[in-house]
């Protein structure tokens, strides 16, 4: 494990590359290219993607302009924008006046757009909709306004059009108390490639252990912590695992457009259905290298694997928290597939790192701390790899496979 290495690459990925736009394709090749430096040979398999040219984004109020992004993927309204009341929805319950006060109103929600709730709204008969993020002491010079998206579960359910402001303009906006607002939004949407990078370093026997990061950032976001840092560090396992041979095959895989909901990893499982059945385990690194910070293991597996790592991090000397549960990220798609999984991670103490912002940069992050959680993945991954009978069942407990189902279907416990 060569940290300072690693870090360098980090450094090279270090830009914002959305999935699906040619930045990813770009940080795709550099992985590439660093693979064949190892000596290796990788392939780029692409998968297609909604995506939108957003062409007019607007919310007018009583004569007031505010800056607001549209929802890609929500659809377009009227040419002259889509008016109707303004209602301030403050939370949503099946017993709430909001039901009946959300119908035919364009409606401002607190923070993020929930499944349940984009269903309520959907079927109460709201007909746009408004969400804000960030902190009203943002300063426009020192923020973004993120971009979101109208994930597909939902667009199918029904498209409702919608826009994200900031925090602040949503104070403003509510203390306005206009009557009535309008939003226009008009945009193309339509299908692009995005991809994931695919190793192998073969090994004795058939049996596969998958190893995967995402590489894919969010917008304004260098996205070095998340998750440029996990795939360095799969990088510095493949350099490993080529000149230590493994009892096992291993494949290495760095997903595309993981923060769009997982679609690389879906897509791999999708693509290689008839292959899943040689995979008998997932290795997922998602965010690390933050100066201060916690070491986590997240298992998606039997709970005997959980105090097997617990007792191995107690042997070894490593302070890691170890739990059961799932996991937001790529390997979710295996585990829906039989296959169980750990996911190791770094997270940032409270206010001392960022995510999902322009502040994700190399300033919050070292070479040290990412080596902490390079250092146990190594040792882990070789005692499981190499083992004579590997050792944890091909399945996954009928708890985390529940919570597995719900993560991928949202909508369906909701219909």
């Amino acid at each position: 494990m060569d940290a300072k290495r690693a870090f360098s690459l980090l450094k090279k990925i270090g830009f914002t590359r959305m999935g699906g736009t040619n930045e990813e394709l770009q940080a795709a090749n550099i992985l590439v290219d660093e693979i064949k430096s190892i000596g290796g040979q990788a392939t780029i398999e692409e998968f297609d993607v909604n995506s939108q040219t957003i062409k007019t984004q607007k919310l007018f109020a009583d004569g007031v302009e505010y800056e607001v992004v549209a929802y890609g993927n929500s659809g377009n309204t009227a040419k002259d924008g889509l008016t109707a009341p303004f209602y301030y929805m403050e939370y949503f319950t099946d017993n709430d006046i909001a039901k009946f006060e959300a119908k035919g109103k364009i409606v401002l929600t607190n923070s993020y757009m929930s499944l349940a709730t984009y269903k309520s709204l959907a079927d109460t008969g709201c007909v746009g909709f408004i969400t804000f993020g960030g902190d009203v002491l943002d300063k426009k010079s020192n923020s973004d306004l993120m971009t979101r998206e109208l994930r597909q579960p939902l667009k199918d359910y029904k498209t409702l059009p919608g826009v994200n402001m900031r925090a602040a303009d949503a104070m403003k906006l509510v203390k306005q108390k206009p009557k009535n607002i309008t939003i226009k939004i008009e945009q193309d949407e339509f299908k692009t490639k995005s991809r994931n990078v695919v190793a192998e370093i073969k090994g004795e026997l058939d049996e596969v252990i998958v190893f995967t990061a995402h590489y894919d950032s969010v917008n304004f976001s260098k996205g070095v912590y998340d998750n440029g840092s996990g795939s360095v560090l799969l990088m510095e396992m493949y350099r490993h695992y080529t000149k230590v041979k493994p009892r096992r095959t291993l494949r290495f895989i760095w997903t595309g457009c993981e923060e769009r909901g997982l679609l690389g990893s879906k897509a791999y499982v999708a693509a290689h259905e008839q292959e899943l059945s040689k995979i008998v385990f997932c290795i997922n690194v998602d965010v690390g290298a933050p100066v201060l910070g916690t070491e986590r293991i997240v298992v998606t597996a039997e709970e005997s694997l959980t105090h097997a790592i617990d007792y191995m991090t107690k042997e070894l000397g490593h302070a890691i928290q170890v739990k059961s549960d799932i996991y937001s990220s790529d390997a979710i798609p295996f585990a829906d597939k039989g296959i169980p999984g750990v996911n190791f991670m770094r997270d940032g103490a409270p206010g001392c790192n960022h995510i999902h912002d322009r502040n994700d940069t190399m300033f919050y992050l070292s070479s040290d701390a990412l080596k902490s959680t390079g250092e146990f993945l190594e040792k882990f991954s070789d005692r499981y790899i190499n083992s004579y009978v590997f050792p944890v069942p091909r399945k996954i407990p009928d708890d985390i496979k529940k919570k597995v189902d719900k993560y991928l279907n949202p909508i369906k416990d909701l219909l």
